[in-house]
């Protein structure tokens, strides 16, 4: 009963914390439009989005299945579809050095073939394999024995799930840039599907590919109606890789972009089966006012600007920085106008003799790396096939160009790790049309900013997940966002002027279309803003309405450790000064003002800028912005706080304390029933028997209780006048005629007695790691501790020892209550 007693001791409070948790999980329940963990029946690590945009189902790849999800009906259960690795190939991969995690099926491929079927790809316990999903009757193709019908993945699909990866579906024929081998040490951008003898790919060189770190891909298909020089379609490829074009101890890193051709078969004797028209170029992203260069590529996004126009196709960039230590997010866009010049321009050679980087002179004819059109099928080249040797050496040995394709960032974000990027584009005249950057963080946030010319401005900041879940999937469809974590999908609104409730917000969409009125509020007009900063003039027509230099005070609720950008528009150059609580926990971004929330920060924050006014040379002080910074109620929704967090900490305390007060209760009641029901003897032992019993089962040395007792109380002692704290402690229990008092010994023992007679006595551990020094058998000092009240029960402390005994035997068959390794047993001193 013991052993039973001590172990529902030990488990009610680990089930109180898994209910704790549970509840915790309850508070931070999604929201309507948000479909939680607890909706995909277990299973995670969503990896690849696709979505059929005619029937708006979304295909989600994930772990060992594949989940169908209607984006018009989230309430409806998803459809799934289980592929997963057999056990005998899943022990294989583990014996070959991997992980159980990672020896899984991880979809990491979802692309239409057209003909209602989808190609599917997983990892498949580092052995990539691919499969075909039936979309009218959702399920994957079988075999005649009944088994999933499966071809070799390699090439089409990594083989970690953790590795970088891009793949992009042409005309029905599968283009990837992926690992091609078991060790993630080979590289390859490859025509993965199609005829045998057409499937080529870069050549094993540090000059096409060094250590990259694949991120897009895109497809530019020319229009077949506005194609005046026949040229051929084009793949593009984007990624981050280490530059070898800088001769530095450190290993460089730089953003490139790729292209090869449709129309590539490969080379007849050089460069058989791989590209013949492979180049690429670093992309810029760079401040030049400040010099500061964001080098490390995250996340492109594809738009063609005129819909039809494949010309006016832009990418948008989303970079961090190698150099910086904080967080750092930049967006650059790059025309493909600009992308077409620099890969038409000089090439990057290196010079054996002096290992520097110089242009090279001539260019063999035909122009290497160049796609077929109009005028080379005119003089011959019908196909790379026919292509000199010449050339194809040249463009072997020069895949790098000279000139990089250079842009200055929209939006620099500190502070703040953006990981997706979706845009969508605003209304209004060709030259003043904007933009709004959909971003995804790596806290589960979604960030909107307006993009309007050279101005960015935050419309939007959404938490959709935990913090520890990443945005990683963003799908725009029917002017709505499709957002996506590893574990979680959500479903956000279409940007939409009729969002914006205040005349401010509404004046900083201005560029987007939007304008404020005070009886319809903010609407969409298709009336061109006109020349000049819109923003700035919308917003001083807001402050004719508000009262100019006397904003409402905006209360702020959040909670702490929460990063917040208080707004201030500044309209003139003057300078812009801050009012607020006397901390170190604020940074200003020029008229902005950065607060991280702590029980300090609270308070009132109030921004006054210096203004002129017309015909009057002197500024005055203009009050522009006011807020109230106070904590959220822990009791409200939305993200778990501060508050609820010691509402749950609470629960989990008050649940501990009742299950050791059970124990307790149930250890107390069973020495009670021992003692009535037995005749306790009432002889002294001797000092050999104290001595034997101190130096087996009593001793905190001994299996039987040395991770229950000398791990699980720590008792203070005396020494030498100073309190100490030791965690080696016996128990003994011995019987007496002592009252109610507490007896603290020279020797560091602390025993307390009982009115009915029974003792029990902490023995601490005083000397160098021995139990206690003993002089003819008996304690130092021995007072009461060798007289009469030295007498022990000798039946209750065995009794209670192979009680312990037993329990952590039990114990011991569950992982998580392994006891540590018993100490060596102390040998007595020979003195």
């Amino acid at each position: 009963m013991c052993t039973t007693a001590g172990l529902m001791l030990l488990l009610l409070p680990v089930c109180c914390l898994l209910s704790g948790a549970s509840h915790a999980a309850t508070l931070s329940g999604p929201a309507d439009n948000i479909l939680g963990p607890d909706r995909f029946g277990g299973v995670s690590n969503f990896s690849t989005f696709l979505l059929d945009r005619s029937t708006g189902v979304l295909l989600i790849g994930a772990r060992d299945a594949i989940l169908s999800v209607d984006t018009n009906k989230l309430n409806s259960p998803p459809r799934k579809i289980i592929w997963s690795v057999p056990e005998e190939k899943r022990r294989s991969c583990v014996a070959k050095g991997k992980t159980k995690v990672d020896c899984n099926n991880y979809i990491r491929l979802l692309e239409f073939l057209g003909d209602g079927r989808v190609y599917v790809c997983g990892t498949y316990a580092f052995d990539p394999q691919c499969a075909f999903l039936d979309l009218s009757s959702f399920s994957l193709e079988k075999t005649d024995e009944g088994g999933v019908n499966m071809e070799t993945g390699k090439g089409k699909c990594p083989f970690e799930p953790s590795q970088h990866y891009t793949a992009v579906m042409a005309g029905g024929t599968l283009y990837t840039a992926a690992t091609s081998n078991f060790l993630g040490t080979h590289f390859d951008i490859s025509r993965a599907t199609g005829p045998e003898q057409e499937r080529i790919r870069t050549e094993q060189s540090i000059n096409w590919l060094s250590d990259p770190e694949f991120v897009s891909s895109a497809f530019i298909q020319q229009s077949p109606d506005n194609n005046p020089t026949g040229d051929d379609d084009k793949i593009y490829f984007f990624f981050t890789e280490v530059a070898k074009e800088y001769d530095l101890f450190t290993k460089v890193k730089v953003p490139r972009v790729a292209r090869v051709c449709r129309s590539d078969v490969g080379g007849m004797k050089t460069l058989q089966r791989r590209w013949t028209t492979f180049l690429k170029a670093q992309l810029v992203c760079e401040d030049k006012p400040s010099g500061q260069r964001y080098n490390i590529l995250t996340d492109v996004f594809t738009m063609q600007l005129t819909p039809g126009d494949p010309d006016s196709t832009h990418f948008y960039g989303l970079f961090t920085s190698q150099w910086e230590r904080e967080e750092l997010s930049a967006v650059c866009v790059f025309s493909l106008s600009d992308i077409s010049k620099v890969m038409d321009g000089p090439f990057k050679e290196l010079k054996k003799n002096c290992h520097n980087w110089i242009n090279l002179e001539p260019v063999p004819t035909p122009r290497p790396g160049q796609c077929l059109n109009n005028a080379r099928r005119a003089e011959g080249f019908e196909s790379s096939l026919k292509l000199p040797d010449k050339v194809l050496t040249f463009v072997r040995d020069h895949p790098l160009m000279e000139t990089s394709v250079t842009a200055a960032p929209l939006l620099v974000r500190k502070g703040i790790t953006y990981t997706k990027l979706a845009v969508t584009q605003g209304s209004g005249s060709e030259e003043r049309r904007g933009a709004v950057l959909h971003l995804g963080t790596d806290r589960g946030e979604l960030h909107r900013v307006a993009v309007v010319g050279q101005n960015a401005t935050l419309l939007q900041e959404i938490p959709l997940f935990s913090s520890q879940e990443p945005v990683n999937n963003i799908l725009l469809y029917q002017d709505g966002a499709v957002v996506g974590s590893p574990q979680s999908l959500a479903h956000v609104q279409a940007v939409g002027c009729e969002m914006f409730t205040s005349c401010k917000v509404c004046a900083q969409a201005r560029g987007l279309g939007c304008v404020w009125s005070s009886k319809t509020g903010c609407t969409t007009t298709e009336l061109d803003p006109g020349p000049g900063d819109v923003v700035d003039k919308a917003l001083r027509e807001c402050d004719k309405d508000e009262g100019r230099c006397s904003p409402p005070i905006r209360e702020l609720r959040a909670t702490l450790g929460l990063r917040l950008l208080l707004r201030c528009v500044q309209l003139t150059a003057r300078s812009c000064s801050w009012d607020h609580p006397p901390h170190r926990h604020t940074r200003q971004h020029h008229s902005d003002l950065e607060v991280t929330v702590t029980p300090e920060t609270l308070g009132t924050y109030t921004c006054t800028c210096q203004e002129t006014t017309a015909g009057v040379r002197d500024t005055s002080p203009c009050r522009r912005a006011a807020y109230q910074l106070t904590l959220e109620d822990p009791h409200s929704g939305g993200a778990v706080g501060e508050g609820r967090g010691r509402h749950v900490l609470a629960i989990y305390i008050l649940c501990f304390l009742s299950g050791v007060l059970f124990g307790v209760l149930v250890l107390y009641l069973l020495k009670r029933q021992r003692s009535v029901s037995r005749q306790l003897p009432d002889n002294s032992l001797s000092s050999e028997k104290g001595r034997e019993l101190l130096g087996s089962s009593a001793t905190p040395q001994s299996p039987s209780s040395a991770s229950l007792l000398s791990d699980g109380f720590r008792l203070m002692e005396k020494r030498n006048g100073t309190a100490t704290t030791t965690t080696s402690t016996t128990l003994l229990s011995s019987q007496g005629n002592g009252g109610g008092h507490h007896d603290n010994s020279s020797n560091g023992t602390l025993s307390y007695s009982r009115s009915n007679g029974s003792k029990y006595m902490l023995a601490a551990d005083t000397l160098d790691g021995r139990t206690m020094e003993r002089d003819g058998g008996r304690p130092k000092g021995g007072g009461r501790n060798s007289g009469s009240g030295g007498e022990v029960d000798e039946e209750l402390g065995d009794g209670l020892s192979a009680g312990l005994k037993g329990l952590e035997e039990e114990l011991a068959k569950y992982p998580s209550f392994k006891s540590p390794a018993p100490l060596a047993r102390c040998e007595e001193s020979s003195i």
